[in-house]
């Protein structure tokens, strides 16, 4: 049975990933993008499955007491698929990502705990320090949701830090100096303030324009780092300032301040460091490894990225090791402690059992994903066990939430 274009329906929560759900008339779920809990909404492109169906607003007939203006005027009139919840007051956005992680624990590794607290961003726009556009047919910017295909011309990100708009602004008036073959144009703020503009590029042929591109950049008030990055290659600096910080391909924060607050939280879980052996696992550019290092601890810091390791090592003693985590835990001595912080896609199941073999007294679990964070809780097994379980609001108008999982032997 299929639902006829124009059905309505009542939207009765969120799912993860922000997609409203709600329930067709033949009983089936239907998802759909950009609604509100208690929205009243008319349906249009309906996708029938066997056992639900996606669909898209076609109006809004009475609106949920959640929904809100969104301030970026690209999220209505562009279908940006960059944000997924701005058409949600602050306050619901919080409670909607606290409940895609107490939904995954409950529903996937069966725990029965309520949603977790959550600490809020300290504010809500203009703070991410990385921006990915994507280049088509002399257009930059972002994709419609559910649209990979399509690329708008992007004004202005909300979500951007004020430095990195900036950058944007000016570089998108000169842009007849960008790669003609360029693929994705990558902005980024470095801890120091420096500004990074990284042109990735179809094919190996050089950016010749970069020096003059970094040039009048300077002259408008924006000046920039400038790299190239050949397809199949790393990025390189041709034009711009010295780099002091790390490169620019190693994986940091988008939103630094946020970022330190869950360091600074995951660290304090572990408790007494010193003279203790401490994992930390997926170690990045080592400002977890220089923090316990520094208290103390006897470290074992494993990163898969060579350039972030080779970064890390001006920081405090500890043993860094590079390469692919479930590769190298069977060669560490046994730990007391572990920090881990993943990748979206969690961690892999040998790394996992590996865990579970050497059964250290408490495992910090930093993820990014919560449907990845409960599957590894199942895996890990019964003996750990979450004790305390924090979300942090680390981007703002989007579905994504960060949390810490503190799991204790049992």
């Amino acid at each position: 049975m299929s639902a006829p274009a124009g059905a309505q329906v009542r939207i009765v929560r969120l799912a993860a990933g922000g997609d409203g759900v709600g329930r067709l008339a033949d009983g089936r779920t239907v998802f759909v993008p950009r609604t509100a809990p208690g929205d009243l909404v008319r349906l249009r492109d309906v996708r029938p499955a066997k056992r639900f169906a996606r669909a898209r607003i076609d109006r809004v007939l009475e609106p949920g007491p959640d929904r809100a203006p969104p301030p970026c005027p690209h999220y209505v009139r562009d279908e940006c698929g960059g944000c997924q919840l701005q058409h949600l007051t602050l306050a619901a956005q919080l409670e909607a990502r606290r409940g895609f992680v107490g939904d995954a624990l409950r529903r996937l590794a069966r725990l029965d705990l309520p949603d977790p607290p959550i600490e809020p961003a300290p504010a809500p726009l203009a703070y991410r320090a990385k921006l990915t556009l994507a280049a088509r047919h002399r257009r930059i910017g972002l994709h419609p949701y559910g649209r990979p295909d399509l690329v708008f011309d992007l004004e202005r990100c909300y979500i951007a830090a004020g430095p990195l708009q900036q950058l944007w602004t000016a570089a998108r008036g000169l842009r007849d100096l960008l790669p003609s073959n360029l693929a994705q144009l990558v902005l980024r703020l470095d801890r120091a303030g420096g500004k990074h503009l990284v042109a990735r590029v179809h094919g190996t042929h050089v950016w010749t324009s970069a020096g003059e591109l970094a040039r009048r950049l300077a002259d408008v008030g924006a000046p920039a780092t400038l790299w190239w990055e050949p397809e199949g290659g790393s990025a390189r600096v041709l034009a711009g300032a010295a780099v002091a910080g790390p490169h620019v391909a190693v994986f940091e924060q988008v939103h630094p301040a946020m970022g330190d607050r869950v360091r600074d939280f995951a660290i304090a879980q572990l408790g007494e460091v010193a003279y203790r052996r401490v994992w930390d696992l997926y170690a990045g550019i080592g400002e977890t490894t220089a923090r316990l290092a520094a208290a103390g601890a006897e470290v074992e810091s494993v990163e898969l990225d060579r350039r972030a390791v080779a970064y890390s090592e001006a920081g405090p003693p500890a043993r860094r090791h590079a390469g692919r985590v479930e590769e190298l835990l069977p060669r560490l001595p046994d730990p007391e402690l572990v920090i881990t912080n993943p990748p979206r896609i969690g961690m892999e199941a040998r790394a996992i059992a590996e865990l579970a073999r050497r059964s250290p007294a408490r495992i910090v679990y930093v993820s990014c994903d919560p449907a990845t964070l409960a599957r590894d809780i199942v895996r890990l097994g019964p003996r750990y066990r979450p004790g305390t379980v924090r979300c942090f609001d680390l981007f703002p108008q989007t579905a994504h939430v960060e949390t810490v999982a503190v799991l204790e032997r049992q």
